[in-house]
């Protein structure tokens, strides 16, 4: 049994995927040099501003020390198991406030509807057997 031979040709770049040719330096240096100066001045200041946005200054420091990314990673979870049993507890005792005021005032409809509920669950528990 033979192998299948894959193709080697390298893949051709697409034309929307083309590198965007860099400006001409020509361009560059017809600019007087003050302004050359003040142009690449503003050009490392924007570059600077968009880094310190970005914080990856933050952000490598932090791939460099794993154990405190590790602590960060078990504290932000914990902080996230918290948040979310705190959040279905106030939910939850807020539905059951409400179906005991809603109990208490013995309204037909409600009673017929948790009636239904609790004969389907009857009926479901007389069926299994175990």
């Amino acid at each position: 049994m033979g192998m299948k031979r894959r193709d080697k040709r390298k893949h051709e770049i697409l034309p929307w995927k083309q590198p965007v040719p860099a400006p001409s330096v020509d361009v560059f240096n017809a600019l007087p040099e003050e302004e050359q100066r003040s142009t690449a001045y503003r050009l490392t200041l924007q570059l600077a501003q968009q880094m310190e946005k970005s914080r990856i200054a933050q952000y490598t420091e932090l791939l460099f020390s794993p154990w405190r990314l590790i602590w960060l990673n078990i504290l932000s979870g914990l902080a996230r198991g918290i948040g979310i049993a705190l959040g279905f507890t106030f939910f939850a005792a807020t539905i059951i406030y409400v179906l005991q005021v809603l109990g208490a005032l013995n309204l037909p409809i409600i009673g017929d509807y948790i009636a239904d509920i609790v004969r389907i669950v009857q009926h479901q528990l007389e069926l299994k057997t175990f």
